[in-house]
């Protein structure tokens, strides 16, 4: 029997997560245009389920997604306001479909078919586990289909793995980890020149995309709330603050002859503390590949993860007392913990 998931308490407003599913195989599937159809999709997925993408990465073989969740309000949208999101998502024909069909019920009287119908659609959002499903569901399809030769079966290796992420620098961190990626698999000198992430997205224009930093700028630091989206000004501020987190004091650059234009650790000085166990300083930590980041089950404060341990105490071993755990490597200044520790090497 599959373990449930582990998914916030049902008192947060909502919640944030950070979601990987990797493909069968490890095959590395994701080639240009698949990388565009599977944004495509996700955007499409974003709007109708009611969550909001805060960052992403789409690699060869896997993806990220951190995905803000909004809990169910308690005002629905409207049956306009649903037909409208039915338009923009599935088409006119299906928009005018749903709004002929609303009109039908209540000239008949028939109420309860209206509310079974609306509910039918209110059911797919608000919900990571239907906002993933359908994704990937959909991608999977389109893929099979465009393969020169048909394939059928299953795309992806397992279902996804999904963590927790608290408000604040714990969400700060995981956004710069995953816009990290391309680095680390060495796809790109700079996350600004890859088309498939949050970051590089945003510096390319997209709205969308922006507006999911600038909730990452919003929600990880009182001093950046007033941070905005909406003008040129609030953007190229967003922009810096995320630039800084990614680069600022991390890695050194280097000119083409090789001379360090901004001092920071070189790649030999990072490589000697990860082999020595060294404890490292977040903006290092996040330029290595760490299992914690999507293994740790939670990523926050210690007061945070002692919380969703002990709202999700079931969810836990019944021998364990607490629920925060180091992450080893990382400076023992560090406020971050994760709920689970890892019995394998968490670099690699």
């Amino acid at each position: 029997m599959r373990r449930a998931r582990l998914l916030a308490p049902e008192d947060f407003s909502h919640a944030v997560y950070h979601c990987v599913s990797r493909v069968v195989d490890r095959r590395k599937i994701f080639q240009e245009a698949e990388k565009e159809q599977f944004v495509k999709y996700m955007r499409l997925y974003e709007r109708l389920c009611g969550l909001r993408i805060l960052t992403y990465c789409i690699m060869g073989n896997h993806f990220h997604i951190l995905v803000e969740v909004p809990r169910r309000p308690e005002v629905l949208p409207t049956d306009g306001e649903l037909i409208a999101l039915v338009g923009e998502t599935h088409g006119q024909r299906a928009a005018d479909d749903l709004g002929y069909r609303f009109g039908r019920w209540r000239q008949q009287g028939n109420l309860e078919a209206i509310v079974e119908e609306r509910e039918r659609w209110f059911a797919q959002m608000w919900d990571l586990a239907r906002f993933m499903k359908v994704l990937k569901q959909r991608f999977s399809q389109w893929y099979n289909r465009h393969q020169a030769i048909r394939r059928t079966g299953t795309l992806w290796e397992e279902r996804y793995r999904s963590m927790l992420v608290e408000n604040g620098q714990a969400l700060q961190t995981m956004a710069t980890y995953i816009d990290l990626n391309p680095l680390r698999a060495g796809l790109a000198a700079d996350p600004t020149d890859y088309r498939w992430c949050g970051y590089g997205e945003a510096c390319a224009g997209r709205s969308l995309a922006q507006a999911g930093l600038a909730r990452v700028a919003r929600i990880s630091s009182p001093a950046l709330a007033d941070f905005t989206n909406e003008t040129a000004d609030g953007l190229s501020r967003v922009l810096g603050w995320y630039r800084q987190e990614l680069f600022g004091r991390g890695s050194e650059t280097l000119d083409v002859e090789g001379n360090v234009v901004r001092r920071g650790f070189s790649d030999e000085e990072i490589q000697v503390a990860r082999d020595a166990q060294g404890r490292l300083p977040t903006h290092v930590y996040v330029h290595l590949r760490v299992r914690y980041f999507t293994d740790g089950a939670v990523l926050g404060t210690k007061a945070f993860v002692e919380a969703v341990f002990q709202a999700k105490r079931q969810w836990f071993s019944s021998s364990r007392q607490s629920g925060a755990r180091r992450l080893q490597g990382l400076e023992l200044n560090s406020p971050l913990r994760v709920a689970r520790a890892l019995a394998v090497q968490p670099y690699g």
